[in-house]
């Protein structure tokens, strides 16, 4: 079955929303400067919320340096690089974590797609942009043969589609998970059940 990952998440009451629905992964923005950064406080506390839910907690990072990027390593399982990070900080990130590396990858051609293929990183992350909540050309991934992250649109109205289609490891959103800027429990809802409905 297609995971579940929910992105941008900022607040106690965002967690309680995943805490229910349990999605497969949760993404905290820990680079600075976008709407949706957390401090390194706020993710310690919301990161201990998760401990024991089987949840995944997911850090998000930006061209971060590594020694930063280290510093989150006992709060997270997972790190999403969503920069130009290049095979050698990859190389460089693994001399200091077993973590799983996802990487990031915004898809505008079929060039896009080989990086994918070439990346060294345990799974490769393909959208539209950092943030964007809109789409890529998604026959460009037709043909990919390693298991990836979609991204980039995805809603409860679509969501189902795409992984009839493309059949992703898993399916990632957090635009489409808001109302006026703020997570809405009742989108987060609809996109997670969308994602696991058994048809797919």
């Amino acid at each position: 079955m297609t995971r579940v990952k929910m992105c941008g998440l900022r607040s106690e009451a965002d967690v309680r929303a995943v805490l229910e629905l349990r999605p497969d992964f949760a993404g905290f923005i820990l680079s600075g400067g976008f709407r949706r950064s957390i401090s390194r406080e706020t993710f310690a506390e919301l990161s201990a919320m998760l401990i024991g839910s089987g949840v995944k907690r997911v850090g998000v990072f930006v061209n971060e340096p590594l020694d930063s990027l280290i510093g989150f390593a006992d709060y997270i399982d997972v790190i999403q690089l969503h920069g130009s990070e290049d095979e050698d900080y990859i190389r460089s990130l693994r001399k200091l974590t077993d973590k799983p590396i996802i990487k990031a990858i915004t898809v505008r051609s079929e060039a896009d797609i080989e990086a994918s293929r070439a990346s060294s990183a345990d799974y490769v992350l393909l959208d539209s942009g950092t943030g964007t909540g809109s789409t890529f050309e998604h026959s460009l991934i037709a043909d990919i043969d390693r298991p990836f992250f979609l991204a980039g649109g995805l809603t409860a109205e679509n969501v189902s589609e795409a992984i009839r289609l493309y059949e992703p490891f898993a399916v990632d959103a957090s635009s489409s998970l808001e109302t006026d800027g703020i997570k809405d429990k009742t989108k987060m809802a609809a996109f997670a059940e969308a994602a696991r409905r058994k048809e797919n």
